[in-house]
């Protein structure tokens, strides 16, 4: 015979129901009064705990074979996790005008830099931020023979584009003396003096401040 329950029974089992609910209820309110002894506030917004770590490796690849007899080994700066890091490459020019067409060299560098990385190179974390746009010319007369001239000022341009540029054409032939790199405008600005320091690596964005330009006779 089924034994029904009746309302006597049913107000007798609501305390102990009603107990549980406050046991949780009094835990809960220990553990929001415990965080905010911590120092911890509640919130029902997602927190940006900021980006995920980046897992680019930044191993540059090796350079493609190529032609040795049109081909020279160069290295360029590229970006990886906000630094400049070289990356082996293939340059297809012939030895001798390496040394002697300093135009066709700074060019040709140039069109390295403006051009997107190769698949493994963006695999690794590596990008350029040199604009397309940006040209590179001879001295003009009165400034000193190891100028370069850009269709933009140097200090205008991006800073991590300027580091690039400046490393890559440091360890050329391009360079002056110290392994700097003399850079002026379209304009009849005086070119100034760049050099690639380990600190210009490390952090790009300094590219532009005075430490790193300098004028050929400072």
């Amino acid at each position: 015979m089924t034994r029904r329950s009746t309302p006597s029974a049913a107000r007798r089992r609501a305390p102990a129901t009603t107990q549980r609910c406050a046991a949780v209820a009094a835990t809960m309110a220990v553990g929001v009064l415990a965080a905010a002894g911590c120092g911890i506030r509640g919130t029902s917004v997602p927190v940006d705990a900021g980006p995920a770590p980046s897992r680019a490796s930044c191993e540059a690849p090796r350079s493609g074979a190529a032609d040795r007899s049109e081909a020279v080994p160069i290295r360029v700066y590229l970006v990886c996790n906000t630094q400049l890091v070289p990356v082996d490459r293939a340059l297809r020019m012939p030895e001798g005008r390496f040394s002697s067409d300093r135009l066709g060299l700074a060019r040709a560098l140039l069109d390295e830099l403006r051009a997107e990385p190769s698949g493994p190179e963006q695999d690794a974390g590596f990008d350029s931020d040199v604009p397309a746009s940006l040209e590179v010319s001879p001295a003009r007369e009165g400034d000193p023979a190891a100028t370069l001239r850009l269709n933009r000022l140097p200090d205008e341009l991006p800073s991590y584009a300027l580091g690039q540029l400046v490393c890559t054409y440091a360890e050329t032939p391009l360079a002056a003396a110290e392994a700097a790199v003399l850079l002026g405008g379209p304009a009849d600005d005086e070119p100034r003096r760049y050099r690639c320091t380990e600190s210009l690596r490390a952090h790009p964005d300094v590219a532009q401040t005075p430490e790193m330009a300098r004028t050929p006779d400072a």
